[in-house]
């Protein structure tokens, strides 16, 4: 039997998650990335389930949660979704696995409120690599603000891609993730679009959610909130990963706490002391305690 799918409130606005059953054991928090949903991570939860009670959800503007009605989408919103669905459930303390975007977010929320984790693994989480954000900083301000009001522009301006079969969507989930098996690519396309009322589908993201704002928090109040985490952290990255690896960059360096990248290319496992899981393959141990 698969997740039950429930809602709850943030900021005005209506979000998803799944729910795996089996309230009485510890609960497992599982954030997904940028453009990505939920249901990502099926093949993960099928094999934790029995351990952990594992919640997943919807980022805003991602699969079945509503999309912001501003249309502006930035890492203080998010971790404030993550707040209130850890405070409005009872989660704390609760142990987190993310990737990418929802890496970030899950960082950002255990620096702040770091009594309620227990232990976190964040895939691809950190960012931008120190040169990208060099790189960034170095472009006048005025240019990183008419260069966000034209991209908020043209994304008001941008409909949805329709696409006349579900196979037709299904090919490009294909064509944009090379390793994804026929399997995986048809069941992450079929959580991943809505049917139109004409028949054609599209992708259920928000299309605004492209458009970063032209400022955040600096980088430094960013190391000082990875210094405020306690609980045991996983820092890890993928073969064939953009991310930039966070031992080799020293970004390592600002926690308390934390095990950078042991990657097999063998086994594809990643291991971290007392955890560890595997990556694409159909075992994932995981301990609870």
């Amino acid at each position: 039997m698969g997740p039950t799918s429930n809602s709850y409130i943030s900021q005005r606005i209506k979000l998803h998650y799944v729910d795996w059953g089996n309230p009485d054991a510890p609960p497992l928090l599982l954030i997904h990335g940028g453009r990505d949903h939920c249901r990502n991570w099926d093949w993960v939860a099928e094999e934790l389930r029995h351990d952990w009670h594992i919640i997943a959800p919807d980022l805003r503007g991602h699969g079945d949660s509503g999309w912001s009605t501003d249309g502006n989408y930035n890492l203080q919103s998010y971790v404030y979704d993550i707040a209130q669905l850890i405070h409005q459930k009872e989660l704390s303390p609760v142990t987190i696995v993310s990737h990418s975007m929802g890496g970030s977010i899950a960082l950002r929320y255990t620096g702040l409120y770091p009594e309620t984790v227990r232990k976190i693994v964040a895939i691809e989480g950190l960012g931008p690599s120190p040169k990208m954000i060099k790189e960034t900083q170095e472009t006048p301000t005025v240019k990183r603000w008419r260069d966000w009001i034209d991209q908020k522009r043209a994304a008001s301006a941008r409909t949805h891609r329709r696409y006349e079969t579900f196979e037709d969507a299904l090919a490009r989930m294909k064509s944009e993730n090379k390793h994804l098996s026929d399997e995986q690519a048809l069941h992450l396309t079929t959580h991943a679009v809505n049917q139109n009322e004409d028949g054609t589908f599209s992708w259920k993201f928000d299309h605004y959610m492209r458009v970063w704002a032209p400022f955040d928090i600096s980088n430094e109040e960013t190391q000082k909130l990875w210094g405020e985490i306690t609980c045991p952290t996983m820092l890890c990255y993928g073969n064939d990963s953009w991310a930039s690896n966070p031992v080799d960059d020293g970004r390592i360096k600002y926690f308390k706490n934390a095990i950078g990248p042991n990657v097999s290319s063998n086994t594809r496992s990643l291991s971290c002391g007392t955890w560890s899981t595997t990556i694409g393959g159909s075992k994932a141990p995981f301990r609870s305690g």
